[in-house]
């Protein structure tokens, strides 16, 4: 019997994604999906290259619960808190690719995000499905909050210094460049072809919504408070992160342990590819893929270990790890579906 996924939010980018991955799902199914855009319509009809792969109307998004055994919302912020509070009641699994749940201070969603939780002790139910970091604590669980793609490239590059104290934690920077697709479906004059096209841009500086979500992961892993500076740029291709992250190495460590702890801590994690020595991150190596491509460089001069992390942001940093999240918690490979093998060229 094949898992039933209902998408809600199938029409967005990562819904849409969400749909192609699921499909060659040897142990899963789409069984509904929903959108209010194009409520009544069928996904070819939105995506043609979905024609007689799928062709099913976007139903309503009770429709979709009843259907489901698990479902996932690709929906914007304040959109999901509801919608995870009916499906654990009615028994269902649910994943949220948005931002409703990642946050554990209420505090800090609120002065991100200018929302408020409305079911505390649903909230502390959620695990944070960041598999590399917290797979343990995601076995078993319903409600699962998926992280986004910084929030997820940044930190991979970076913990195995952070972990095991090969790194200063005060002054960390995460210098970080997006594909479009990070923006959404719908059109912006900044991702207007004309305005980004041949250009490249930071946005947000100082301001952008997952810094918080990136210190909270670093602070877990490093058992202390850490602060750090985030810049994200808008680069003019369709998908990909590529997170460079900065840290002062501290006094006496060598290169040879930063490597050996990458290596070591990475070790078992099929979908974390530590590079070769003197081999840069590229984004262009891991499109349609979940991998996440890791390299590190020494700075000798300035003492500082400088960690380059590549992923596809619509599926490490969005739908595949929605995926790989839906494996652990249904008891199966973490591979099953996801084992693609990036394009050359």
């Amino acid at each position: 019997m094949k898992i039933k996924v209902g998408i809600v939010g199938a029409t967005g980018y990562a819904g849409a994604e969400l749909v192609r991955l699921i499909t060659t799902h040897p142990q899963a199914e789409v069984t509904a999906i929903s959108s209010v855009s194009f409520l009544g319509q069928k996904l070819s009809d939105v995506y043609p290259s979905y024609k007689y792969l799928n062709d099913m109307v976007c139903e309503e998004q009770s429709d979709v619960v009843e259907k489901s055994d698990i479902v996932f919302a690709a929906l914007p912020h304040g959109l999901s808190q509801e919608l995870g509070a009916e499906c654990i009641k009615k028994g269902k699994a649910f994943i949220d690719l948005g931002a409703d749940f990642r946050l554990e201070s209420e505090d800090e969603y609120e002065q991100w995000y200018q929302g408020k939780f409305l079911d505390k002790d649903l909230h502390k139910e959620a695990v944070y499905g960041l598999p590399e970091f917290f797979r343990d604590k995601i076995k078993g669980k319903k409600l699962v909050a998926n992280p986004g793609c910084y929030t997820t490239c940044s930190p991979l590059a970076i913990a195995p210094a952070i972990v095991n104290k090969l790194v200063e934690t005060k002054g960390i920077i995460c210098d970080c460049k997006s594909g479009v697709t990070g923006a959404g479906r719908k059109p912006t004059q900044g991702n207007h072809f004309p305005e980004l096209n041949e250009g490249f841009h930071a946005y947000k500086v100082a301001s952008h919504r997952h810094t918080p979500e990136i210190e909270q992961t670093l602070s877990k892993l490093s058992g202390e408070d850490v602060t750090i500076t985030f810049v994200p740029h808008l680069l003019p291709v369709n998908r990909g992160i590529l997170a460079t992250v900065y840290a002062d190495v501290k006094e006496g460590v060598t290169y040879e342990q930063i490597r050996n702890a990458y290596e070591e801590y990475y070790k078992d994690e099929y979908f974390v590819r530590l590079l070769d020595e003197g081999k840069c991150a590229d984004i262009h190596n891991v499109r349609y893929s979940n991998f996440c491509d890791i390299s590190i460089h020494f700075d000798k001069r300035a003492n500082k270990l400088i960690a380059c992390g590549a992923i596809d942001n619509m599926v490490k940093g969005a739908a595949g790890q929605a995926i790989q999240n839906m494996n652990i918690i249904f008891g199966l490979d973490e591979k099953t579906g996801l084992e693609i093998i990036p394009p050359a060229f």
